[in-house]
């Protein structure tokens, strides 16, 4: 692997930022967010992505490579919580193994964002459209995940308010902002693009650096609860986005994707949700412990993707693309 990949990646300054505020924890220093401030730097990055997404989705147009993706993008978000499940039961309880294989069925906004920063960096393009598919991808993993706790469980009083559930799943603040502000920039194309470019384009690796500095103080907080994971959790967080990656890139291979598009589709398939899934395994699950599936989704395998897995995914695509 070329290590010049990995090196950029991490000099690149959101990434930086995330170091820093590791950092932070590390040596005891009282630097701190307010809790408002990440929640709205958070729908301002949905915001942009999703408005710049439905910009380009115009120019690209509705095509054959589009659907094919998006289809593949559904299909990985209700197949990696499947056998994600199995492994994940034979050394936990059924509400925690559900729990988890929907946490890493589903995507991380951030992490595609990183990814989609990494690629402007090296020059490489990618379309719109992945915008779609990472909002496609975050609630299908929800659902399969309660469908297995229904199949599963020993209890037979346990019973789901689904109309919540699915509210959860399709309505959420990530899915709903995402997915409106798509909708806008498609209607409004190049001319809305450029009326709002100020805003969604110079703000938006300032806003992305002040980000990742709050999440690495949120990671490096989490780490402590890693203890009460064990090495079997730390390895699954660590090995099983990298199998993802690889079927990803190899479905992208297949469809014919080009070199961006194959980063970002194998990034939403290798990373795993720490917002909306949570939440709503939170309300649904309560069962199931929120230290192991929020522990292993922000502690190991975020760092882990924006460290060493963006450019190990990308020297996959160099490697199989040639």
């Amino acid at each position: 692997m070329d290590v010049s990949l990995i090196v950029s990646n991490i000099l690149n300054p959101p990434v930086l930022f995330f170091f820093l505020g590791m950092t932070a924890v590390f040596v005891k220093s009282d630097l701190e967010i307010p809790p408002p401030v990440p929640k709205l730097l958070s729908l301002y990055l949905l915001l942009s992505i999703g408005f710049k997404g439905g910009v380009e989705l115009v120019k690209s147009g509705i095509t054959q490579e589009v659907v094919l993706t998006l289809a593949a993008a559904m299909l990985m978000a209700c197949f990696v919580p499947l056998y994600t499940f199995f492994i994940l039961k034979l050394k936990l309880a059924i509400y925690d193994a559900a729990a988890i294989a929907a946490t890493y069925g589903s995507i991380s906004a951030v992490t595609f964002i990183t990814a989609s920063s990494f690629l402007n960096e090296l020059g490489i393009g990618f379309d719109g459209y992945m915008v779609a598919a990472l909002a496609l991808m975050e609630s299908p993993a929800i659902i399969v995940g309660l469908i297995l706790v229904n199949l599963f469980s020993v209890d037979e009083k346990r019973e789901f308010a689904w109309g919540e559930v699915l509210r959860e799943a399709f309505l959420n603040s990530s899915v709903f902002l995402l997915v409106g502000s798509l909708i806008i920039g498609f209607l409004t194309g190049e001319r809305g693009g450029k009326t709002l470019e100020p805003f969604t384009q110079g703000m938006f690796y300032g806003v992305l650096s002040f980000f990742l500095l709050d999440m690495g103080l949120v990671a490096a907080k989490r780490i402590k609860d890693l203890q009460k994971t064990g090495v079997f959790l730390i390895l699954f967080a660590i090995l099983i986005p990298i199998v993802n990656a690889g079927i990803g890139l190899a479905i992208a291979k297949f469809i014919g994707m080009p070199q961006g598009d194959s980063l970002l589709f194998a990034v939403l398939c290798a990373s795993a949700s720490y917002i909306a899934v949570p939440a709503a395994m939170r309300m649904t699950v309560p069962e199931a412990n929120p230290s192991l599936y929020v522990s292993t989704a922000l502690a190991v395998t975020f760092p882990f993707n924006i460290i060493v897995g963006i450019p190990l995914y990308l020297y996959g695509i160099n490697l199989f693309w040639r």
